[in-house]
């Protein structure tokens, strides 16, 4: 059992244990994917996948409310695989590895994937609880969101029934986004002639380190030091 069963809601946090322990880096989620199939299979909703991989989950409403608007909550399949420089991991074989630490969930030597890990189990925490009241109920997993929206860019029209979406890809509890950053995507070439390193040079490794991190979409305004330009500088 998972250290993370001791948490609570425990549906919730069970669900993502199961979703750390199968390997999920962007371009290698199918194995995620197949499981989720799998697991919506055997509960007996629909599911249906599409032509990039996206995945989605219908549930009927609860008796009483069928009247209302179907709603959809979103997450993406995909976590950025990061690692501290003395950790060995392969994110495409080995399992996220999570603890508690006080307040937080972390995992050791690596990213966790909360991004958007959290969101998926919550969205399939709501499908598994038959005692959570709600209208038509949709849930949409999407492909390889964090190396370039692919999944979000190939779904087609008329695939949703509702008009309402909630994606759950997001910082804080009790917050809605209304918007987004937004992001480019850029080839450049730099042209460049190669000589011969002259006889007595000596190379050096500048290592930056220490500082904040951070995303530019959230908190692009707080001034945090870029490793790049400051190693530039």
């Amino acid at each position: 059992m998972s250290e993370l069963s001791q948490l609570s809601p425990q549906p919730l946090w069970d669900i993502f244990a199961k979703i750390c322990s199968i390997p999920h880096p962007s371009y290698h989620e199918e194995q995620l994917a197949e499981h989720i199939v799998s697991w919506a299979k055997e509960k007996g909703l629909y599911v249906d996948r599409d032509q990039v991989g996206n995945i989605l989950i219908r549930k009927p409403a609860t008796a009483g409310m069928e009247n209302r608007k179907p709603v959809v909550l979103q997450a993406h399949l995909d976590m950025v695989p990061q690692k501290n420089s003395d950790t060995v991991h392969d994110f495409t074989t080995d399992p996220i590895q999570p603890y508690i630490d006080g307040e937080w969930v972390k995992a050791r030597g690596t990213t966790l994937g909360a991004d958007n890990g959290i969101g998926m189990a919550s969205a399939l925490a709501v499908l598994a609880d038959d005692n959570v009241v709600h209208g038509p109920l949709e849930v949409l997993l999407t492909m390889t969101e964090e190396a370039g929206m692919d999944g979000a860019f190939g779904l087609q029209s008329g695939w949703l029934q509702a008009d309402i979406l909630i994606n759950t890809d997001s910082e804080e509890e009790g917050e809605i986004y209304m918007g987004c950053a937004g992001g480019i995507d850029f080839t450049s070439n730099l042209p460049l002639t190669r000589e011969a390193v002259p006889a007595g040079f000596a190379c050096f490794k500048l290592t930056l380190k220490g500082l904040k991190g951070g995303h530019s979409g959230g908190e692009i305004h707080l001034g945090l030091g870029n490793a790049n330009k400051l190693l530039a500088r």
